[in-house]
């Protein structure tokens, strides 16, 4: 079997290519750079420019599912430009995988978008599964409801789609727990805001592992991509010192504070998302990590 992907360098990209590697699974992917084009027997770059719309649709041969994890980074400072290449990033490239397989022969029967639970409102009653459709006006939701909407268009080619609502993913190798972990270390941890909001994360491993699941089990619709145990910020900042044995005594970082040094990206830090990953349960998926305490045990005690 063969697949081609997008993002496939990034963090998740990463684990990802190395799993499906493991499970005898070709690989062709998709990179801005040319410089990153790489040929081996199971592993193949091809260049989309989706600014420009330009790609090589030799990547489409042999290809019978297509992984979308391209769009550029939420973690960097927002600005209106930046805010505009958030979304465009994301959209551009799924339409560009929309017209490259209207306009090309291929055998693609499947696409498998990550999203994100950016989606669903801040609250801290709300217990979100993916029926949820309330979505507001914020520029997470609206980039994620965007996102999706510029991959479902794929559906009209007879092509199923499924797409992955991520939380925090959690890997010592990129991402936001290098962040976290950053005043932890120096023994001047905190939780942020109230310390109540709800963190609904992953494992980078389980998510890995459930891309493979989607692929074996050709799913389609949307999932939550959230281990099946959300917890506090409080509870995430606590344990991870705990593990790392660390003093955890500093009051919590307010508010203001951190709008001041992040701007309005500081959102992603004190919104409380508890998202539901019954549905994926539901499919059969099994989760590895289930609990916060031997999920950041697995990466912290190394």
């Amino acid at each position: 079997m063969k697949v081609l992907i997008t993002g496939a360098t990034g963090l998740v990209g990463t684990a990802l290519t190395e799993l499906l590697l493991q499970n005898g699974i070709k690989i062709n992917y998709l990179t801005t750079s040319k410089n990153k084009i790489e040929h081996q027997p199971n592993y193949n770059g091809f260049y989309w420019s989706p600014e420009s719309g330009v790609i090589d649709e030799n990547c489409l041969i042999g290809v019978k599912t297509i992984i979308h994890l391209a769009g550029a980074s939420i973690a960097k400072s927002w600005t209106p430009k930046y805010k505009q290449e958030i979304i465009e990033s994301r959209v551009l490239s799924a339409n560009l995988l929309y017209s490259a397989l209207k306009n090309n022969p291929h055998q693609v029967k499947q696409v498998i978008s990550s999203s994100a639970i950016g989606i669903y409102p801040d609250s801290l009653k709300n217990y979100y599964s993916e029926d949820f459709t309330k979505f507001e006006d914020t520029f997470l939701s609206n980039v994620v409801v965007k996102w999706e909407k510029s991959v479902n268009q794929i559906e009209r080619l007879g092509i199923n789609v499924c797409k992955l609502r991520t939380g925090l993913v959690l890997s010592t190798k990129g991402g936001a727990l290098p962040e976290i972990l950053k005043p932890i270390k120096l023994g001047i941890g905190a939780a942020f805001g109230s310390g109540k909001q709800m963190q609904s994360w992953i494992h980078i491993h389980d998510l890995a592992n459930m891309f493979l699941f989607v692929i074996q089990n050709n799913l389609q619709g949307v999932y939550n991509a959230v281990a099946p145990s959300p917890i506090t910020n409080y509870e995430l900042n606590y344990t991870a010192a705990q593990i790392l044995e660390k003093p955890f005594f500093m009051p919590n970082v307010p508010r203001f504070v951190m709008k001041l040094i992040l701007g309005e990206m500081h959102t992603l830090l004190f919104e409380s998302q508890n998202v539901n990953a019954q549905k994926i349960k539901n499919a059969g998926f099994e989760f590895q990590y289930k609990s916060i305490q031997p999920a950041l045990k697995q990466l912290l005690e190394k």
